[in-house]
């Protein structure tokens, strides 16, 4: 009986102390405001998240593509009313042989620098941002383009009693670099759809499409996503799991994939 003493006590002090009752209902409120938050592409705080992308089923081979990803999120305040937001991805891939008998690769793919010029003032529950955004040819032979490419990027969304729908799209045209590689043009959009409940727990379902338009090859991958907020002692931190398919895919692209993610957050 004695094992079971000091849990007894500790629940039992929480149930008759109104005292922590609130602070622990106070806590479980900044988390699913903060998990909210972090709906929104161009939020008002620093992220660091880390992700890991797995794709299966590629080519002849079957075979199998893990990106590893970098992304943090930075906003600048410019003003009373505007704020700037950077959000850069760097990309690392390893993936095994798509045909049979080769060889697998691993490297660097092409970083992309997204900004977003947003308002401040949400009124209404409307978010904007616009900005350029930037491929820099950071990528090895096999993983990128050789070329420096620059366009145009956008996000708007709405946030309401925890749903969050939006949609984030960029095109991007090759400015420069090797002239030996093809030119880019390559467009993005991610329509995207998410509920955060009050424990802090967000589903998310959303789309990263691609196309080349060089080559009018595009990608539709669905994702459906869970993530859940909590707290590390006092730093705030996102994990976040989920599996996708493909509605469509070129020939030879992965069947379907699963993500794994874990952000830190560093609200204001």
């Amino acid at each position: 009986m004695k094992r079971f003493a000091l849990p007894l006590f500790v629940s039992l002090i929480a149930i008759t102390s109104p005292a922590l009752a609130d602070d622990t209902e106070a806590a479980a409120s900044d988390n699913a405001a903060l998990a909210v938050k972090l709906t929104n592409p161009v939020a008002n705080m620093i992220q660091v998240p880390f992700k890991i992308d797995f794709d299966d089923g590629i080519g002849p081979a079957n075979a199998d593509r893990e990106t590893y990803l970098l992304q943090p999120v930075i906003p600048i305040s410019l003003s009373d009313n505007w704020s700037y937001i950077t959000r850069t991805i760097v990309p690392y891939v390893d993936m095994s042989s798509p045909t049979v008998g080769g060889q697998g690769s691993s490297g660097m793919a092409d970083t992309l620098e997204e900004t977003f010029f947003s308002p401040k003032d949400t009124a209404g529950g409307w978010v904007w941002g616009i900005g350029p955004a930037m491929y820099f040819p950071t990528g090895n032979r096999v993983f990128g383009s050789g070329k420096w490419s620059l366009g145009p990027t956008a996000v708007a969304l709405h946030i309401e009693n925890g749903w969050t729908y939006g949609v984030l799209a960029y095109q991007v045209w090759s400015i420069a670099g090797n002239s030996d590689r093809a030119n880019v043009s390559q467009g993005f959009i991610e329509p995207f759809l998410s509920y955060t409940t009050k424990s802090a727990t967000t589903f998310t379902i959303q789309s990263e499409s691609s196309i080349n338009w060089k080559t009018s090859m595009g990608t539709v991958p669905i994702n459906l996503l869970a993530s859940q907020l909590v707290k590390i002692g006092s730093q705030p931190v996102s994990f976040q799991i989920g599996a996708r398919f493909y509605a469509s895919r070129p020939s030879g692209g992965p069947d379907w994939g699963l993500r794994f993610n874990m952000n830190f957050l560093f609200p204001d």
